[in-house]
């Protein structure tokens, strides 16, 4: 049990389980970290505007992490450096159909697949094409396109400011099916915004599983951020979210991230909590949650469709989340589920490290694929 709080300190509610002592001081103090960086000034960009570039900023100088976290999606399209080596007009066909096969095989769907062998065929009977090198750049155009029509909006959209006055917190939904990585994405989220210089505030929405509360606790003491928990067994989902968006609120933190039960697409009672938990932080904060997240396991490739499709259905997803993709050869299926949704990824997980949720970058992803 934590220590008691110096008289000065605020106390927790029953709801909040605080970090470990040397956590106490930076998150409990009237005064806040130094944020001057982030601070708002006329003409200058809002809070979270900059928060969600930085960000962006820092992916761009982690691209070797993703390099190799998609080794073994790379390694599967390798084979088509080999077909185009030696590529003339007369192996079009063979060529092609190889080509198409090596997109099949690492999940890039039918549809997309026919749409881009199709067109690479238009381009070299018109001419357009002339060599090898000249129709692997058109591959890698297609699939930057097809990334980048549908899903441009890949940065965390926070919130807004007005007359330089920033509505805080802002309130992040993680969303997912039992075992995709949703509880463990949510603390290396917590630990990169934090990193950044946010001060975030957790909520261990997933009261059906015992183990998910404990293990938010660890990523909580890992990160040094704050926690609400449920003060009972069997409490309501939307009453602990709902109760952490308050305290988010009243004590100016700048994020609060919301972890929710793992669940089936098709247990419709399950998913209607979904609906209360979202009505729940919509009270607090008028126009909330600014994110709802939905964590994909990669390794199920194309089988992640329906389950992104029914919540969105449901709760209406702003992003998406892939993970275990360094464990997959299946890297297709993220431009799969960008062109068939239109819903942006925002996040890949490439690792186990603490830092291998990577903020996704669709120029990165294209170059890491086709090396």
């Amino acid at each position: 049990m934590a220590s008691p709080l110096p008289t000065s300190l605020p106390r927790l509610s029953l709801l909040s389980k605080p970090s470990p002592p040397q956590h106490h001081r930076l998150l409990l103090a009237p005064t806040r970290p130094d944020l001057s960086r982030f601070e708002c000034r006329a003409g200058q960009t809002g809070f979270f505007t900059r928060l969600g570039r930085l960000i962006k900023e820092k992916a761009k100088s982690d691209v070797e992490k993703l390099f190799s976290g998609f080794s073994k999606t790379r390694d599967n399209l390798a084979v088509i450096d080999e077909l185009l080596l030696y590529w003339n007009l007369a192996d079009t066909d063979r060529v092609l159909d190889e080509l198409e096969e090596a997109l099949l095989v690492s999940d890039f769907g039918p549809k997309i697949t026919i749409k881009i062998v199709e067109s690479l065929r238009e381009d070299i009977v018109a001419g357009k094409l002339k060599s090898g090198s000249e129709i692997k750049e058109a591959l890698k155009k297609s699939v930057l396109d097809l990334l980048t029509t549908k899903g441009s909006k890949t940065e965390l959209q926070l919130g807004y400011s007005f007359c330089c006055v920033i509505r805080k917190p802002a309130v992040v939904m993680v969303v997912g099916v039992n075992g995709g990585g949703k509880t463990t994405s949510l603390g290396k989220l917590a630990y990169r915004l934090k990193k950044e210089g946010a001060k975030v505030l957790m909520a261990a929405g997933d009261t059906f599983r015992a183990a998910a509360c404990d293990q938010l606790e660890i990523w909580a003491e890992r990160t040094g951020c704050e926690i609400v928990v449920a003060e009972k067994e069997k409490a309501k989902a939307a009453s602990v979210i709902s109760q952490a968006v308050k305290r988010g609120k009243e004590q100016g933190y700048d994020i609060v991230l919301c972890d929710t039960s793992g669940r089936l697409h098709t247990n419709y009672s399950l998913m209607e909590e979904l609906i209360a938990c979202k009505k729940a932080v919509s009270k607090v904060i008028p126009g909330a949650p600014n994110e709802i997240l939905q964590v994909l396991d990669g390794t199920t490739g194309l089988n992640m469709l329906p389950q992104a499709r029914e919540f969105n259905e449901i709760v209406g997803i702003t992003g998406l989340i892939l993970t275990k993709l360094d464990g997959s050869a299946r890297g297709g299926c993220v431009v799969s589920v960008v062109n068939e949704l239109g819903i942006p990824v925002k996040f890949v997980g490439v690792g186990e490290g603490v830092e291998d949720l990577q903020p996704f970058d669709a120029e990165a992803f294209v170059n890491a694929i086709f090396s």
